[in-house]
């Protein structure tokens, strides 16, 4: 079982649990499963459910109708996941500034808990 954390700022914000207040409640409802898949399978967890998305963060991927959602997220020492911020997928690509900024928070985060 992996221990799943979400990513906050030093200023106390946490993208990823506005994101998920932001969800419709089927949508919210099969996200928070498709988290419990990550927890339960950590990296052993693939497509259709999580891809790689380059430089250590990895997207999970939920499908409610024709709405598709996206949380990123990444691995840390010890058996943890740390979810960082998420959107709702309207294009075939994802956009670029969504995920610069999930990078951004994964260096934050190793900046202030690496020992």
């Amino acid at each position: 079982m992996y221990d799943i954390k979400f990513y906050d700022t030093e200023d106390g914000a946490c993208p990823v649990q506005e994101f998920l207040d932001s969800l419709e409640p089927k949508m919210l409802a099969k996200t928070l499963r498709t988290i419990d898949l990550l927890e339960k399978n950590g990296p052993a967890l693939r497509d259709p459910q999580s891809s790689p998305m380059g430089d250590g963060i990895f997207e999970l991927r939920t499908k409610q109708s024709s709405n598709i959602s996206r949380v990123f997220y990444f691995f840390f020492i010890g058996k943890k996941i740390i979810l960082t911020n998420g959107f709702i997928k309207k294009t075939q690509k994802t956009p670029k500034a969504v995920l610069e900024l999930a990078k951004k928070y994964k260096s934050d985060y190793e900046r202030r808990y690496s020992k």
